[in-house]
């Protein structure tokens, strides 16, 4: 069982039009190259630039996370590169909360899905009543025990919240995050391929889930969400 503690602010979540830009320019929650330039292209196409363009809100740039495992002998099976993942989610943790504590809306830009640990984390430390909308043809929700690739990108989810903290193992460099967000307060929209045991979370615990297909079946409408 994974099991820490930490204190939680109890600050108050209002509409923000000022912007905290994140680059996270990390690939090791999956075996593939070229995701960790993505922050680096962006910022290059223009995309402060554009940003700042838009009226009323300000922009402010917070460069890249800085990412180094200090303990890079640690192991868990089927968990590729934990100490890695758990280095750079931990500082993105912190960076996010720092951005909204100055008052700004986090832009965390990536890098691979296992940096959703890290961005959830540092929403949750600062505003604890939070839901979280996962837009995602995939629903990040498996464990080491269930996923069949042991890549960290397909874990996120599973990592956040408190209802599956019971089917992890300890988990080496991790105890910085609790799982304490509820799945209760969790909604999926376009996903379109879940692993077995993803799907039997899923239906458990009633998330909701909008299948893309279904929301726009001829691909041409943008989607508006509204939590009510």
């Amino acid at each position: 069982m994974r099991s820490s503690s930490r204190n939680m602010s109890q600050a108050k979540w209002e509409p923000l039009k000022n912007v905290g830009i994140i680059g996270v320019p990390f690939e090791k929650g999956q075996k593939k190259y070229g995701v960790s330039v993505a922050p680096a292209a962006l910022r290059s196409a223009g995309l402060v630039r554009q940003l700042k363009e838009i009226d009323g809100v300000d922009v402010k740039d917070y460069g890249d996370i800085e990412i180094q495992a200090n303990h890079v002998d640690a192991h868990v099976d089927n968990m590729a590169y934990l100490p890695l993942v758990s280095a750079c989610n931990r500082n993105l943790s912190q960076k996010v909360s720092k951005v909204l504590q100055d008052g700004r809306l986090p832009v965390t830009i990536g890098g691979d899905h296992s940096i959703g640990v890290g961005t959830v984390d540092g929403h949750y430390n600062v505003n604890e009543d939070m839901i979280l909308i996962w837009v995602d043809a995939h629903a990040d929700i498996n464990t080491n025990k269930t996923s069949g690739s042991g890549s960290v990108h397909g874990m996120p989810v599973a990592l956040l919240v408190k209802e599956l903290s019971d089917y992890w193992p300890y988990l080496p460099t991790m105890d910085w995050q609790v799982p304490k967000f509820s799945i209760k307060n969790l909604g999926y929209i376009g996903l379109r391929s879940v692993d077995h045991y993803e799907r039997l979370v899923i239906e458990k615990y009633n998330s909701i889930n909008h299948i893309l297909h279904t929301l726009d079946p001829d691909k041409k409408k943008p989607i508006h969400y509204e939590v009510v």
